[in-house]
């Protein structure tokens, strides 16, 4: 495959919005250049190719608002001046990520099952490394205005899983998403602890108070986008990006959701797909968990309460389970999950204060302190000069 492939596609990435089902019909009936070349006007399109688009488009249960390649084409065109793929790919390159299409070994084989809807590409930065098989992957998400039961069970949910080998998989947003990313961080063994997937470009890290986590997540696993860099995250390209993530996951886990909520529609992406959907129980009262029991009582999800029952969704049969992982170091047993939160955000060299740290921790400045407390006790934790970091036990 030529690089003239790669760039194709990330011009094609910014020329169209995810999931424009005609430029994606065109790409698996043209190829992905002389897809750009026919949607740039460069290339005439043969007399077959409309015939041949609205057949694809029927096929894939996309043909009910097709107008045409005409209509297509003249949509396309506003876009067609800012196209400058070869700048996107140096910005990525600086930030140290890499551009991913289908045909690279990296690529991820369970997105094939989107079919139509597959991404043009994914742009990709963090650890330079397979993602999981989709066996060893679980998406947890739900609502950004979590509680604190939500909070809780999304830390051990996640926490637990990577210590079993699974990758955690969310959408880095504020709310379960956060919590999800930093319990996974926490619990990171060996391999790819998780996995944030971006509505918008991957040189922003968004929402801006998730930036330091989202740095965690680039150094320790893969922050991933579909849109260029510079791409603005809109409603639209959030709900879009659901759908990578459940394919990703064998299983996707809404701990939390509110009646209409941006995680159902991730769950509802994930049953398309045949995916296995969780959902965690909440109080009766909580309008945070009417979109669980709102899944459980139409039949779409199954109750789960821990790592265990998740586990065996993923696999069944218990064949693709991930191996055991070692545990992690005598001098970390017995620690809350907050306290080994706070152990990862405490910095190795220099020091950092307590506001900071609630920040990076996503923790009250009163946890913060008194973990802080409970860890320089251990001989985990040192205090200098009024700030505190990691001690050299603490590795």
């Amino acid at each position: 495959m030529t690089e003239n492939e790669r760039t194709a596609r990330a011009a094609l990435s910014r020329l169209w919005e995810p999931q424009d089902a005609a430029g994606l019909a065109l790409v698996q009936i043209a190829g992905a250049e002389d897809a750009l070349r026919i949607a740039t006007g460069q290339l005439a399109a043969g007399p077959g190719l409309e015939q041949e688009l609205t057949q694809v488009l029927a096929e894939n249960g996309a043909g009910a608002g097709w107008t045409g390649l005409g209509m297509a084409l003249k949509r396309w065109a506003p876009r067609i001046p800012d196209l400058a793929p070869a700048r996107d790919l140096a910005t990525l390159q600086r930030l140290g990520g890499r551009l991913l299409i289908p045909t690279d070994e990296l690529w991820p084989a369970q997105l094939a099952d989107l079919g139509l809807q597959e991404p043009i590409c994914l742009w990709w930065r963090g650890v330079e490394q397979g993602l999981p098989e989709v066996n060893t992957t679980v998406a947890l998400v739900g609502s950004r205005d979590s509680t604190s039961y939500g909070s809780a069970v999304t830390g051990d949910l996640a926490y637990a899983l990577v210590q079993r080998g699974f990758t955690i998989v969310s959408g880095g947003a504020y709310g379960i998403d956060a919590h999800a990313h930093r319990a996974a961080l926490a619990g990171a063994v060996s391999g790819l602890p998780t996995i944030a997937v971006m509505a918008g470009g991957v040189d922003r890290f968004y929402p801006a108070g998730n930036e330091d986590l989202l740095r965690a997540v680039a150094a320790q696993g893969a922050v991933l986008a579909e849109v260029p860099p510079g791409s603005a995250p809109t409603r639209y390209r959030f709900l879009q990006r659901n759908r990578i993530i459940a394919a990703l996951a064998a299983v996707t886990v809404v701990v939390e959701a509110r009646w209409r909520s941006g995680a159902l529609n991730t769950a509802h992406h994930a049953e398309t797909l045949g995916r296995a959907v969780g959902a965690v129980p909440g109080s009766i009262h909580s309008a945070n968990s009417a979109g669980c029991h709102r899944l459980l009582r139409e039949g779409g999800a199954v109750c789960v309460t821990d790592a265990g029952e998740i586990a065996e969704l993923a696999s069944p049969s218990g064949d693709s389970m991930p191996e055991d992982k070692p545990a992690r170091a005598e001098a970390h047993d017995g620690l809350t999950l907050e306290d080994l939160i706070l152990l990862d955000a405490l910095p190795l060299r220099t020091t950092s204060t307590v506001e900071k740290l609630a920040t990076v921790a996503g923790l009250s400045p009163e946890s913060v302190r008194a973990g802080l407390g409970r860890l320089g006790l251990l001989g985990l934790a040192e205090s200098q000069r009024g700030g505190w970091k990691r001690a050299a036990k603490a590795g």
